[in-house]
């Protein structure tokens, strides 16, 4: 038996597609009625056979909560945590704590008690220390916790840490640090944002880079590692390094839609963060921008995949035939 935490989301969606077609029984927690919907609606752009998705045994649950989750273990010999809570937001930070950090702990305690074979975490980019002297950024560049990180890069960074414990209580673990995920299926959350955006006729673009991956490549290298003798190890996992104004000029002309016109500079996106952090104070609402989101929209973060690509021999799907087909589902 499989179990799939977090197979609601954008990775757990498609990991649970790409597992059917192979595992004989999996488990997936989930949370809402219309969450299984959204993953319903992800295997039908892969397939019009529905005893693939009919093959996931689906279990309602809270990962924070230990007496929910002590059921979903039963039979378990594999593990992938997908389940995370991702914001920029100062005011969500407690809430990242609680599900990033012992989210986590509870998996890592449940797998230990069960004696799962092996444990496969999604984590972050974000999670991986900065480039020294312009190099491209590996799995040996450290996370500095004195910096001045964001809450989700804190609580992805103490996940790990759980993670880690538990290699050293008998169960195998593999990492997985992605960049930023593209793929179809979630428009108005995420990366799916992006697309959303630039089809309602986005105008401002910036031009800091960072690593991007589609989707369907981090299943398929998590299911590589799972299925492979690796242990006790992180993976960075990107097709390619991207600027933020290649990516949208990609999206536009998949889309059909005009490009962004208007490029945003480092001065405008530090005065609109702090301008709509004064907002929100007044409106309780979450500011449009934070300080994060501002800095890594002008930041230069090269990554390198060299050692996933090694170790599997594994070959990266393009990030514009990504883009392609994402814009292909979203107009379909």
């Amino acid at each position: 038996m499989i179990l799939v935490t977090g197979g609601t989301g954008l990775v757990g969606a498609h990991l649970l597609y790409h597992l059917a077609k192979t595992a004989p029984e999996i488990r997936a927690i989930y949370r809402t009625e219309e969450k299984i919907i959204a993953v319903k609606k992800i295997f039908s752009t892969y397939t019009e056979d529905p005893s693939l998705f009919a093959k996931i045994a689906w279990l309602k649950a809270d990962i924070t909560d230990v007496p929910a989750m002590i059921p979903a273990f039963v039979g378990v010999e594999k593990v992938y945590h997908c389940a995370a809570f991702i914001s920029f937001h100062s005011k969500d930070y407690i809430k990242m704590r609680k599900v990033n950090i012992h989210g986590t702990a509870i998996i890592v305690n449940l797998s230990i008690d069960a004696k799962i074979k092996k444990l496969c975490f999604v984590s972050s980019i974000a999670c991986i220390g900065n480039a020294i002297q312009g190099k491209p950024i590996t799995e040996e560049n450290e996370w500095n916790k004195e910096l001045d990180n964001s809450g989700y890069a804190i609580t992805k960074y103490g996940a790990e840490t759980e993670v880690w414990r538990a290699s050293q209580e008998g169960v195998e673990v593999v990492v997985v640090n992605p960049g930023v995920i593209l793929g179809s299926g979630f428009w108005n959350s995420g990366s799916g944002k992006i697309f959303s955006s630039v089809s309602k006729g986005l105008r401002y673009y910036t031009e800091g880079i960072t690593g991007f991956v589609g989707v369907e490549d981090v299943v398929k290298v998590m299911i590589l590692l799972m299925n492979s003798e690796v242990k006790n190890e992180r993976f960075i996992v990107v097709s390619q390094n991207k600027s933020f104004k290649e990516i949208l000029f990609s999206v536009a002309d998949g889309l059909e839609k005009r490009r962004p016109s208007y490029k945003v500079s480092p001065w405008q996106t530090s005065l609109f963060w702090r301008i709509s952090k004064m907002v929100s104070l007044f409106t309780k609402k979450a500011p449009i921008m934070s300080k994060y989101a501002a800095r890594s929209a002008h930041g230069v973060s090269k990554y390198s995949a060299e050692k996933i690509s090694n170790i599997l021999d594994f070959k990266f799907t393009k990030i514009s035939e990504v883009i392609n087909d994402a814009c292909k589902k979203f107009t379909a």
